[in-house]
């Protein structure tokens, strides 16, 4: 680790050069005359804090020579005439670089050992309000932000206690993003946080530019294949409060509006904000709506194929079901194109600026909906159940657990075309066995409370209890 120069001026001369002075317009420099000696200040422009530095450089010009004359420490300049909060002294070049490319202010003085790192940084950025995802009827109407030092507050705000922690981490050997570990040091799970923290460590990559996506993959295990999320995001304060409360470790990234919760398990994702903004029995409700729905949505066209491709499969009750009209094309064809259409719809809807969304959606309509039907490409049939697989993907909160069931529903179509029966109930046993051999990011397993066991914790995912005394 290479140390500051003694030498003021071959100081001032290395940080302008590998700050990039004169060469990033966004690096703003200035020299100053503190006590009579010479000090120079470095700061990225659009990070530092107007007010608090024009009040600390006011006062700092007004500083006598006998004031600042025995000063030989850095730290006993700061202690003395740094009035802001966060300040702290540093000799290590490469610290200092990495503080101010993180929006800290950098300041030097002649004869002074040492350089001063002032956090008055002011990132840019937008209001707390509600997130796009997760609204809910009633309760908290504020989201994350892409700053991090906010999404701390958020969560200080709603947890007052001081065993709350805050462990700040940094990730990227370039990007130096900073990650942070919320969590409870009572009553988090030790061998778990150890865990948690040694993956974070450990992670090799030169950016995080994708922010906690990027730590997500740098960290997850290594199965390409399996299309079940491993973590589980929210941009929710009240959730990621909840879930720390619980014992749980909340991973926040600089940069991201979202949150990561671990440990993450299968069956967290049945759950939603708006059922506890509801008494218990409605709450209850809803969430087993959206499970029983949810898995519907996995079966029902694969189930429809089956019981329509061979003629007297159904008995006289469900008949009406095994006439679909003729089109041109062929049922199973039918079925994957409107599948893949309405990931086209909806890539191309997150394109689609404001202003022309109506016609958009005018658009879509006429070409998924009576014109296919009308011109024989596509039968009636074949919309109405993509119709209940796409509103019943909505009704999920989890976009990654959603495509996941996409692409398993889509596979066993593929099997249960190919053989039959046998194809369908395969199929059906080899989403059971990936489910069963899924890897969860750290924790107990993939499928706790169902495996390992907990009878207890497995009710309370799936129904919505009471709040009790000792309840979050």
């Amino acid at each position: 680790m290479e140390e500051l120069s003694l030498d003021y001026q071959e100081n001032v001369r290395w940080f302008n050069e590998t700050l990039g002075v004169g060469r990033s317009c966004d690096m703003v420099s200035r020299d100053l005359s503190i006590g009579g000696r010479r000090a120079r200040i470095w700061v990225v422009d659009g990070f530092g804090g107007d007010a608090v530095l024009e009040r600390m450089g006011s006062f700092w010009l007004g500083l006598a020579p006998a004031e600042v004359g025995v000063l030989t420490e850095m730290q006993t300049f700061i202690d003395r005439f740094v009035t802001f909060m966060e300040a702290n002294a540093s000799t290590s070049r490469d610290d200092i670089v990495t503080s101010v490319l993180l929006g800290k202010t950098l300041l030097l003085v002649e004869g002074v050992r040492g350089a001063a790192l002032i956090d008055c940084k002011e990132y840019p950025g937008r209001g707390v309000q509600e997130p796009p995802d997760g609204k809910v009827l009633r309760g908290a109407h504020d989201g994350f932000i892409e700053a991090v030092v906010p999404n701390m507050a958020l969560l200080r705000r709603r947890i007052r206690d001081p065993h709350l922690t805050m462990e700040g981490l940094k990730a990227g050997t370039r990007s130096h993003t900073d990650v942070v570990l919320c969590y409870l040091d009572d009553k988090v799970d030790r061998e778990l946080l150890a865990e948690v923290r040694e993956k974070l460590s450990a992670i090799q990559v030169r950016s995080l530019c994708m922010s906690q996506e990027s730590v997500a993959e740098a960290i997850r295990p290594k199965q390409w294949y399996n299309p079940f999320p491993k973590v589980r995001y929210t941009e929710r304060p009240d959730t990621a409060a909840a879930s720390v409360m619980e014992g749980s470790i909340v991973v926040m990234v600089d940069t991201s509006p979202s949150v990561m919760l671990l440990p993450t398990t299968f069956f967290d994702f049945t759950q939603e904000a708006n059922e506890f903004y509801f008494p218990p029995l409605v709450g209850s409700y809803l969430r087993l709506l959206r499970i029983i729905v949810f898995l519907i949505s996995l079966f029902i066209t694969p189930a429809w194929y089956l019981m329509v491709s061979e003629p007297g499969r159904l008995p006289e009750w469900l008949e009406f079901l095994s006439s679909p009209e003729p089109a041109s094309l062929g049922l199973l064809w039918q079925l994957l194109v409107v599948e893949f259409l309405i990931d086209v719809l909806k890539l191309a809807s997150l394109n689609t600026p404001d202003s022309l969304s109506n016609s958009f959606s005018m658009l879509g309509a006429l070409i998924l909906g009576d014109f296919a039907v009308q011109a024989g490409w596509l039968g009636p049939e074949v919309l109405v159940y993509m119709a209940f697989v796409s509103v019943a993907g909505f009704a999920q909160p989890s976009y990654e657990l959603g495509y996941a069931f996409k692409l398993l529903r889509l596979a066993l179509l593929l099997v249960t075309a190919a053989f039959d029966v046998w194809g369908f109930f395969l199929g059906t046993a080899g989403i059971l066995v990936l489910l069963a051999t899924t890897k969860p990011m750290v924790g107990k397993g993939y499928l706790y409370p169902l495996i390992p066991f907990n009878g207890k914790a497995l009710r309370r995912l799936l129904f919505r209890e009471p709040i009790s005394r000792d309840n979050t």
